[in-house]
């Protein structure tokens, strides 16, 4: 079982930048594919990026290709999500979560294990 804590939200405005981690707890991280998620109010969550167990793959929403970046720290047991050029439909909430590789990558519903999220509001 994997436990995930994020941290890193905040008030940020358009243009800026935030850095999200997601620490995870258990000795078998890099055995999961991770991923970010985000949830707007009244929305749906929805996929944001993810990486493989090594970090050799990403996947990205289309509309955070060339803004954000996913990466891992498989000794520290951590995933980042750097947030660069922030808009204000990017505010959410942001969570992580862990899943198989042998599921889905951009599916909420094929991950096993979610962090509690944290609020990302891009507001001038």
């Amino acid at each position: 079982q994997v436990q995930l804590v994020e941290s890193g939200g905040g008030l940020v405005q358009p243009g800026g930048s935030l850095r999200l981690s997601c620490a995870a707890s258990g000795r078998t991280f890099s055995s999961y594919r991770m991923g970010w998620f985000r949830q707007a109010p009244g929305k749906e969550r929805e996929f944001v990026a993810a990486i493989s167990r090594s970090g050799d793959n990403t996947y990205y929403k289309d509309s955070v290709k060339g803004r954000f970046t996913i990466s891992r720290d498989n000794v520290k047991n951590t995933v980042y999500l750097q947030m660069n050029s922030l808009k204000p439909e990017d505010t959410a909430v942001y969570y992580c979560a862990a899943n198989s590789p042998l599921r889905s990558t951009i599916v909420a519903s094929a991950y096993d294990y979610w962090g509690q999220g944290t609020q990302v509001t891009v507001s001038s």
